[in-house]
């Protein structure tokens, strides 16, 4: 049975992002990591971080998951930091703990941004559709959201199953 899981990067575990999130992962059984509840460090070419959560959690993830879809606000034209440190990170599966690295060949990924217009600027989606071809990855898509008077509107609604709807076959 195809798993998936939606990791969300945001400086708050219950604002916009999440309001977006929550959607998807209710209507469609989709587990959710927050990786503002966990303990990651930046990347450092010593890996002085080696007793962070990144490890087990990415672990746990390449073993459980098919698909990955990462959920970021927009902050200043491009991925949240949490997720940015998440990605820079990834650096440890490649230099480290390749196994682990090679097991996310295959595997699909996707992104979910979130904002308060519907105003993204070209170029957002490139380091995740390059990262995932590193990877060795397929790339699903992406689609942005937005939240406006903290609610999810009925458009952005129609405009998240649809998405979900095309990637279906892969969660």
């Amino acid at each position: 049975m195809k798993r998936s899981v939606i990791i969300q990067g945001s400086s708050r575990s219950h604002g916009d992002t999440s309001k977006i999130v929550n959607y998807i992962a209710t209507n469609n059984n989709i587990d959710v990591v927050d990786l503002y509840t966990k303990n990651i460090g930046h990347y450092d070419y010593d890996y002085k971080n080696e007793g962070d959560d990144f490890i087990g959690l990415i672990t746990h993830i390449v073993e459980t998951y098919d698909t990955i879809i990462f959920a970021t606000p927009v902050y200043w034209y491009s991925m949240s930091g949490i997720l940015k440190v998440f990605f820079d990170r990834i650096s440890d599966l490649i230099r480290i703990h390749k196994d682990t690295g090679r097991k996310l060949r295959g595997k699909n990924m996707a992104m979910i941004s979130c904002s308060n217009h519907d105003d993204l600027k070209k170029g957002f989606s490139m380091p995740f559709v390059e990262s995932a071809n590193y990877l060795s990855m397929l790339y699903l898509g992406d689609i942005h959201t937005y939240i406006e008077s903290d609610t999810i509107n009925n458009e952005v609604k129609l405009r998240i199953d649809k998405f979900i709807k095309t990637i279906s076959n892969a969660i």
